[in-house]
């Protein structure tokens, strides 16, 4: 590999800053930092709701230091185990927030039991309820009840960001992502409903489920009566595939497969399905293309005297017995060698053939 000109190494160094951060290295927001907090301190109450002071007295130690469910200590345990030593973000947040989650646990828990809505969205203004979006947490689009009639995203949706647009799911367009879009019809429609399911196969668009339903064929497929067919392009006049090929149908299109390396033009898979074949193999009874034993035929393929012939797939090689040289005309027998007690000629290895 060449390198590169000092000039487009230059070019290169320059537009690095400017690449796109990729995802994992992008700042968790704000909100996602809250929630994230509040989940752990969720975790935290769900691991002490069966502890208690860890006296040996409990009767005695609840009803003189107050129950371990609301206690100070219990909130102490459960800020301890929020984060991870390592972690310093949340190590940090804790601390600036310790005195809010304080208050929230020792006063203000029964009448705002929700942690979320009251730490994050009503206290620190980092979130927003679900269902609204954007600075002043703003209804999305449909409600904040179903944003999007259910069948999307709403842009910034529980955050403090976002536009409040619609992302649809698959399948769902508009504003209020409340139509269908090419390739779906809608099985279910009320005032506040709809629901889109996917057309068949035969459809480009349709009202119903079946390829009788179809408004429009998809690609690959043609109306025939009052429905959308398969087009099996492999049977046209001319062949849609290229020679050493054969045409294999498949729903709205085809493929084009390889030959049997024993075939000259096929019409299927296997060397059954040969309509000639290589040098080297002939059609037997069956169609099949199969090895021609030339060394078994009553005129030896090999020309020299002495010469053995070896049959192999689709050919054969001729080869000196042991014992024998080869010359312009035959195989002699070398120098010192007794004829006689010459062993049996063994056909040459197999990667030689």
């Amino acid at each position: 590999m060449r390198p590169l000109p000092p000039a487009a190494l230059g070019l290169l160094l320059l537009l690095l800053p400017l690449l796109p951060a990729p995802e994992a290295a992008k700042k968790p927001t704000p909100c996602t930092q809250c929630r994230e907090l509040v989940e752990k301190f969720k975790q935290g109450m769900v691991d002490t709701a069966k502890k208690n002071f860890g006296g040996g007295n409990t009767a005695w130690e609840e009803k003189s230091l107050s129950k371990y469910e609301f206690s100070e200590v219990r909130l102490l345990e459960i800020l301890e185990g929020l984060c991870d030593s390592s972690d310093f973000k949340c190590n940090r947040m804790v601390e600036e927030q310790e005195e809010l989650l304080e208050a929230w646990w020792l006063r203000l828990k029964k009448q705002s039991p929700n942690l979320f809505e009251w730490f994050c969205v009503e206290t620190l203004k980092v979130c927003c309820s679900p269902g609204t979006y954007g600075p002043n947490c703003l209804a999305c689009p449909g409600g904040a009840k179903r944003p999007c009639g259910g069948n999307g995203h709403c842009s910034g949706d529980g955050s403090r960001q976002g536009d409040g647009s619609c992302q649809c799911h698959m399948g769902y367009r508009g504003a209020l992502c409340t139509d269908c879009v090419d390739g779906y019809f809608s099985a279910l429609r009320n005032d506040t409903h709809n629901i889109c399911t996917v057309c068949n196969e035969a459809c480009k668009t349709c009202t119903g489920p079946t390829s009788r339903d179809c408004a429009e064929c998809e690609v690959g497929w043609a109306r025939e009566q009052d429905a959308c067919v398969d087009v099996d392009e492999c049977a046209e006049e001319t062949p849609p595939c290229s020679e050493g090929q054969y045409c294999e149908n498949v729903p709205g299109s085809y493929t084009c497969e390889e030959c049997d390396s024993t075939c000259v033009g096929c019409t299927g898979k296997g060397p059954e399905k040969c309509i000639g074949c290589v040098p080297g193999y002939a059609k037997e009874e069956s169609g099949q293309c199969s090895d021609v034993d030339e060394c078994s035929r009553l005129e030896t393929p090999c020309a020299r005297e002495n010469e053995n012939c070896y049959n192999t797939p689709g050919s054969f090689i001729c080869v000196c017995p042991e014992g024998h040289e080869e010359t312009d005309g035959a195989c002699v027998p070398k120098a010192g060698s007794e004829m006689e007690e010459e062993k049996p000629t063994q056909p040459p290895p197999h990667e030689d053939l």
